[in-house]
C-alpha cells in the first residue's frame, strides 16, 4: 500500500474484539481469565451465520473493555481456513461514527474489495461491514450506536 492510499483511508478506533474459534471453550476461557485478567460475561452468544451449531464464551477486560469471544462450533474443520476451524474466526475494528462506517463501504467499493455492505443489527445496537482479507480471514468494520 502506498503512503498516499494510507492517508486518505477512512478512520477506525482501535479493535473492538477478537474472536478465535477454540477445540474446548472451557479450558481456553480459564486460560485467558487467568492469563489476561478478563472477567467471563454471564450469558454465551450465538455466531452469526452458525447460531444453531456455534456460540462463544465471552470475557471482557474490566479496563478497558476490549472483548474475547471464545468460540465453540459442533462442526468445526481443519481444512483450509474457515471460520469454524480452530484458529482465527475474525477481528473487528472499531469505527467510531455511523458516518465513518458508510464511508469504509464507500472506500472497500473503490478499492474493489467485496464486502457484505452495511449489515444493519438493529436489536442488539450495532451495525458492521464483514470482509475478508486475501487469504479468506474475516474482518470485520464495527460501529455500535446509532
Amino acid at each position: 500500500m502506498t503512503s498516499e492510499l494510507a492517508r486518505t483511508a477512512p478512520v477506525t478506533t482501535g479493535i473492538h474484539h477478537f474472536s478465535p474459534t477454540v477445540k474446548d471453550v472451557e479450558r481456553s476461557a480459564a486460560w485467558y481469565q487467568t492469563v489476561f485478567g478478563l472477567d467471563r460475561l454471564q450469558r454465551r452468544a450465538p455466531h452469526h451465520g452458525d447460531e444453531e451449531g456455534g456460540y462463544a464464551v465471552l470475557l471482557v477486560d474490566p479496563r478497558t473493555g476490549f472483548l474475547v469471544g471464545l468460540h465453540h462450533h459442533a462442526d468445526r474443520t481443519t481444512e483450509e481456513f474457515d471460520e469454524r476451524a480452530v484458529g482465527l474466526d475474525h477481528i473487528a475494528w472499531n469505527v467510531p461514527t455511523r458516518t465513518e462506517l458508510e464511508r469504509w463501504a464507500a472506500w472497500l467499493d473503490e478499492m474493489d474489495v467485496r464486502h457484505s455492505g452495511i449489515i444493519e443489527m438493529s436489536a442488539a445496537g450495532y451495525a458492521a461491514i464483514v470482509l475478508r482479507d486475501p487469504d479468506g480471514i474475516q474482518l470485520e468494520l464495527f460501529h455500535r450506536g446509532g
